[in-house]
């Protein structure tokens, strides 16, 4: 059984990981770190999860590296950064689900969220969109998790790009967030009262997972990619629908891209394609590590419009890192992550 430390345990990502790795079969989680929590019982930070026999450590204690064979980074931006070449220099393999190892480019990531400590482990960090880069995830040391929104819009059009079926221009994503996406530190953002009866735009034109995606698309598309991307906060929980615009390349349909998606992601177990009613729901994949993708034709405009849905803590973030954690490991990639949505 492998043993798993997760650094930064204490938000709602650290959550996700601990309530998916207590029914992994292959996983015993032996570390659990936090700054605020250091030496306090899990069950103070989390009452649901007070049944797990564990304990919250400092992550600033050297001696962490050795309590796990395999560790999950779950800081924030620009903190995973001082954790991770410690642990690779320890010999272990680490999932990164801050932006911290997800760009190649150190200049990219610095010009959206500030100096990078150690851009030399970027030349061998996996950008760990599982079902596109799995080859590359089995053999890899460090592993970027994608971001949630990211997730939700390189799922359905990674392979309609690099096929070719819609165009690289012109591309609008209207991405919809329930509030556990800003994470579980107090804002006044977040309130109860300044979300609830709500529903906003937020960093139009201006959100740092923008270059994350263009990036990806760009690797996609074989050329520069640049898109419209609207991150809306509606008042819910978790979960994300994103609603893309594309032009499709002529004599192309929806019909045509729900095929060119089910050859792409032949076999893999949590992209589902949605024909016809009812459309993708944030509700249907609940919970689970599912993508909920469908295609309609917009005849009026020329366009096609793109549906596609995830729960922003699970697919967005730790279930995919689990995802991960078992092509790094060899393992069937559904282990641990086989939950039903919870739905209704």
């Amino acid at each position: 059984m492998l043993s798993v430390g997760i650094i930064g345990a204490s938000g709602y990502t650290g959550a996700e990981l601990l309530r998916i790795l207590y029914t992994h079969p292959e996983v015993r989680v032996t570390l659990i770190t936090s700054r605020k929590y250091a030496g306090r019982p899990l069950g103070e930070c989390f009452p649901s999860l007070s049944h797990l026999d564990l304990t919250f450590e400092s992550h600033e204690d050297d001696r962490v590296v050795d309590r796990a064979e395999m560790f999950f980074t779950a800081l924030p931006h620009q903190a995973s950064m001082a954790m991770v070449p410690r642990l690779i220099e320890g010999g272990k393999r680490v999932v990164d689900l801050s932006a911290d190892f997800r760009f190649t480019d150190p200049s990219l990531y610095e010009a959206f969220y500030g100096p990078h400590s150690c851009p030399d482990y970027l030349e061998e960090s996996v950008y760990g969109l599982t079902e596109v880069h799995g080859a590359e995830v089995e053999r890899a040391r460090i592993v970027g998790n994608p971001g949630c929104y990211p997730t939700s819009i390189l799922l359905p059009l990674t392979p309609l790009l690099q096929e070719r079926v819609i165009c690289a221009e012109g591309l609008i994503a209207d991405s919809k967030s329930g509030v556990s996406g800003a994470g579980r530190e107090a804002s006044v953002g977040s309130l109860f009262c300044e979300v609830n009866e709500g529903f906003k735009a937020y960093k139009v034109a201006s959100h740092r997972h923008t270059p994350e995606i263009e990036s990806q698309l760009s690797w996609a598309a074989g050329s520069e990619v640049r898109m419209i991307f609207t991150p809306h906060l509606v008042p819910m929980d978790r979960g994300i629908l994103s609603t893309v615009y594309a032009v499709p390349c002529e004599g192309v349909n929806a019909k045509r891209i729900e095929g060119v998606w089910r050859d792409f992601y032949h076999g893999a177990p949590f992209v589902r394609i949605v024909t016809g009613e009812p459309l993708p729901n944030t509700a249907f994949v609940r919970g689970t590590n599912a993508c909920m993708m469908a295609a309609v034709d917009h005849p009026r405009s020329g366009r096609v419009v793109i549906l596609s849905v995830i729960d922003n803590l699970v697919k967005g973030a730790s279930g995919q890192a689990v995802q991960n954690l078992n092509r790094m490991m060899g393992w069937n990639e559904e282990t641990g992550l086989r939950a039903a949505a919870l739905f209704p």
